[in-house]
């Protein structure tokens, strides 16, 4: 569904008790949240753990069907709708960087694969993972519904466990990498492009914000990485362009105006030697 104008949603609009956590139940979900059906983007973290519905949740141009025992993965700036039925079962869990932060550090967060990477945001887990699966989310539902001594630092911890178990699924053959210098300083880069990215399109720039050169940002991006800090900054602007194609209704031109481009015709030329399409030929071929 395309709309005029993409809704911005903070976790505040949960209504939750702790603000910068929450949890609730699938349960009439939509009733409860009704502009949760219109694309939006959030500038918080969500786990949807679904244990029984019908429908379907988008996350930026991925459709995937809510029919089956699952966990999905929403990080700040995707676009998302929820169009579930009002008798699913589950649990939507909301974060924000700073609450995790305050005791695993922000780049901890980054460690893990589903996090980095831009892939299908869904876990499909087996029977027999469901029991587990049930009881680490009611531990985490019961702390949060009887709020107690130190209950932020024990929610923390039963996130932190639930990320673990997401990456197991996600990518089981690989063991989480821990943080150097150099994925530290990336991460920090992957962070300014996110903020910058519609005034600040060379690598250059956010060298000089990271205090280091721009051969140096290079080093650590080819080292770390295997690509150029143009690369990063690239990718993460097609992101974006994709986005504004596939989820509202944007003329082309808007599109450009938005993401910062000189004119239109710079941002098509960009787009499709990035995607081999033009924006017109994305559109058309995602809805």
């Amino acid at each position: 569904m395309q709309t005029r104008c993409l809704m911005a949603c903070s976790i505040g609009f949960f209504d939750g008790n702790i603000g910068d956590f929450c949890i609730c139940e699938l349960y009439g979900i939509i009733e409860r949240f009704p502009k949760l059906c219109l694309p939006h983007t959030q500038d918080f973290y969500s786990i949807i753990y679904i244990e029984k519905a019908s429908g379907s949740v988008v996350i930026d141009e991925f459709t995937v069907s809510a029919d089956s025992k699952q966990i999905l993965f929403i990080k700040p700036g995707s676009v998302s709708s929820i169009k579930i039925d009002d008798n699913a079962k589950g649990k939507i869990i909301c974060f924000t960087e700073d609450f995790f932060a305050l005791r695993y550090n922000n780049n901890v967060l980054n460690e893990f694969s589903y996090i980095k990477d831009h892939t299908i945001p869904s876990i499909i887990f087996k029977e027999s993972q469901h029991k587990r699966w049930l009881q680490i989310m009611d531990l985490l539902y019961e702390e949060y519904i009887y709020y107690a001594k130190h209950t932020k630092k024990v929610l923390r911890s039963y996130l932190n466990i639930i990320l673990f178990e997401i990456e197991r699924s996600y990518r089981p053959e690989k063991v989480i990498e821990r943080n150097t210098l150099g994925k530290s300083r990336i991460f920090a880069f992957q962070k300014l492009i996110e903020t910058h990215y519609k005034s600040k399109k060379n690598p250059s720039e956010y060298a000089f914000l990271l205090n280091i050169t721009t051969n140096h940002l290079n080093k650590i991006c080819k080292r770390e990485a295997g690509k150029t800090a143009g690369t990063f900054i690239r990718n993460h602007l097609c992101i974006e362009a994709q986005r504004l194609l596939y989820h509202t209704n944007y003329s082309i031109s808007e599109i450009a105006l938005e993401l910062g481009f000189k004119n239109v015709s710079y941002f098509s030329t960009f787009f499709k030697n990035q995607t081999r399409n033009t924006p017109e030929e994305y559109r058309r071929l995602m809805l």
